[in-house]
């Protein structure tokens, strides 16, 4: 029988929100949660979901598929708010900058001599995928997001991954399930697959400070998943208005109020972690140098939030079709060409193959002649070297350091 296990708040919701965009450390909560569970919040003499969560319940045939299909598709972004932290002032990307007007999360900069318009916060490693409502700054209609139709073949390499989540959700938490699905289904334009999601956030190595999630289908409920690429500690992901944490692992599975306020602990290397991930193909392919959070360390915690945004559902699906055409998007052409790609799949070591399989596959692919330019570039004081030199200097500047490009 899962254990269940009820937590009281330690101060109200009002309280916690003045620590908003804060670090939160692991001795913010009491319990760190490794096994099923199901954990409720008792509060005003009301108990309330907050969280199920379930250990090694996605196959490692699934998380493959995951692992290929969304690996790449975390891509630099200044616009996570309060979840990117504090305005790290010290850190490589605003250090080269000279920001203005900062205010915790947000900041701006000057840019040829005038302040920027935009606020931005730190530079995270985080991509949404799927399906996003009218952007008027970008005259976009509601759409599939341009970065999951540059992506396509991964993206829907990757299905099957999204479908086994929602299987999880839907038989963790099926009331909740059963609203978002029905909902969705009035807009089926902008459904993945025949899941109760339209969108899906994809971070890499992104530590959360405390926040709440915005603009998710308030009748549904969250979740959380993660694939790993090496060894590291922390990442817990905590609520620490109620004390508890969880450590979501490869093929885990958590069902969580994102609701309510969360955050994660810092993610860091024991000397036992370094030694392996030494002992691993070094699969970064951005540079380091260009200060997005999380990109200088040799393992990699690939995340997936996966939801239904609501505002989706005061879509126009005609002037969304207006857009595609304008675009020069064909949905069912491009939808066919992806299908009938191929992407091999590069084995996660410990975890669905072995080193040597790992290195087998990277060697002779793209992604090998990245990594060996990457180490070449290295070597030589950090120089951009070789034939490709002016190409792949360019990509990386464009992507954030990230040469996804190539792939």
């Amino acid at each position: 029988m899962v254990k269940k296990i009820v937590v009281k708040p330690i101060a109200t919701d009002k309280e916690f929100a003045a620590k908003e965009g804060t670090w939160f450390e692991e001795d913010a909560v009491d319990q760190v949660i490794r096994e099923d569970a199901d954990v409720y919040a008792l509060e005003d003499g009301k108990e309330r979901l907050l969280a199920k969560f379930r250990k090694g319940v996605l196959s490692k045939e699934e998380v493959q598929l995951g692992w290929d299909g969304f690996r790449l598709l975390a891509i630099p972004s200044r616009n996570r708010a309060a979840a990117a932290g504090p305005i790290d002032l010290k850190g490589k990307y605003w250090s080269k900058r000279k920001p203005t007007e900062v205010t915790k999360w947000s900041a701006r900069y000057m840019q040829n001599g005038k302040v920027s318009k935009m606020r931005v916060n730190n530079v995270v490693a985080s991509g949404v995928l799927g399906y996003y409502e009218s952007t008027a700054f970008l005259d976009a209609a509601c759409r599939m997001t341009g970065y999951t139709r540059k992506a396509l073949k991964n993206f829907l390499h990757g299905i099957p991954f999204l479908e086994a989540i929602d299987e999880q959700f839907k038989k963790l938490v099926p009331a909740s399930h059963a609203k978002q699905l029905a909902a969705l289904r009035k807009h089926k334009a902008y459904q993945i697959s025949n899941t109760a999601f339209s969108t899906l956030t994809v971070n890499l190595n992104f530590r959360t400070a405390l926040h709440k999630d915005a603009g998710d289908y308030k009748d549904g409920f969250g979740n959380l998943s993660v694939i790993e690429w090496g060894k590291y500690h922390g990442g817990i992901t905590m609520f620490p208005r109620f004390r508890v944490g969880f450590d979501v692992r490869t093929g885990d599975f958590l069902a969580m109020d994102v609701h309510e306020w969360h955050t994660n602990s810092k993610l860091y290397e024991t000397e036992e972690d370094k030694k392996y991930n030494e002992s691993i193909p070094d699969i970064r392919t951005r540079d380091p140098e260009t200060g997005v959070v999380g990109s200088d360390h040799r393992f990699q915690r690939l995340t997936f939030v996966c939801y239904f945004r609501e505002k989706l559902a005061a879509c126009d699906e005609e002037k969304t079709e207006e857009y595609y055409k304008r675009e020069g998007f064909d949905v069912e052409e491009e939808m066919q060409k992806a299908k009938k790609a191929t992407i091999a799949p590069l084995p996660i070591p410990g975890q669905t193959g072995t080193i040597a399989e790992a290195e087998a596959a990277i060697e002779d692919t793209p992604a090998g002649s990245a990594i060996r330019l990457a180490k070449t570039r290295k070597a030589h004081g950090g120089k951009w070297v070789g034939a490709r030199k002016s190409k792949t200097k360019k990509a990386s500047r464009q992507t954030g350091g990230f040469l996804s490009d190539f792939f």
